[in-house]
């Protein structure tokens, strides 16, 4: 089952700015923070140095409603018109399969599903529109 979606917005580098900017506009009450520096070692991956203090993974509660927001990814480009991206969360792998599937026909794979440290299923998906979709599965327990 879907459990919810959400605005998720990419920032240049200037991602704790942004939080602070929400915080205060929004009234949003700041629920975590995670750097790139927090990230698990990956022999595949090394953050930067310089990247170390950017957002990974910041998450934001405006009213009911959750707002992430994460700086560009390390090596990657900052990309005017596709720095809001919407973030689908799933209770069921499967389901997550099935939703990255629908997604996916007509549109573009940006990162295949796979289990990451947050998520048995992750993934992200550009459809036919335009939109980047953030497919997450969120096991309860």
């Amino acid at each position: 089952m879907i459990l919810s979606i959400y605005p998720y917005l990419i920032t240049n580098g200037n991602g704790h700015e942004a939080i602070e900017f929400y915080e205060k506009a929004l009234d949003a009450k700041v629920e975590g923070v995670q750097t790139f520096g927090e990230l698990p070692e990956n022999p595949g991956f090394t953050v930067p140095a310089e990247a170390k203090e950017l957002i990974l993974n910041a998450h934001l509660k405006v009213g009911n409603t959750d707002l992430m927001i994460s700086d560009t990814m390390p090596g990657q480009p900052h990309q005017v018109g596709s720095h809001i991206t919407i973030a689908v969360s799933v209770n069921d792998v499967e389901k997550s399969k099935e939703v990255f599937r629908k997604l996916l026909d007509g549109g573009t794979e940006v990162m295949p599903l796979q289990e990451t440290f947050w998520s048995p299923s992750y993934g992200q998906v550009t459809d036919k529109y335009g939109v980047t979709w953030h497919v997450s599965t969120h096991l309860d327990g």
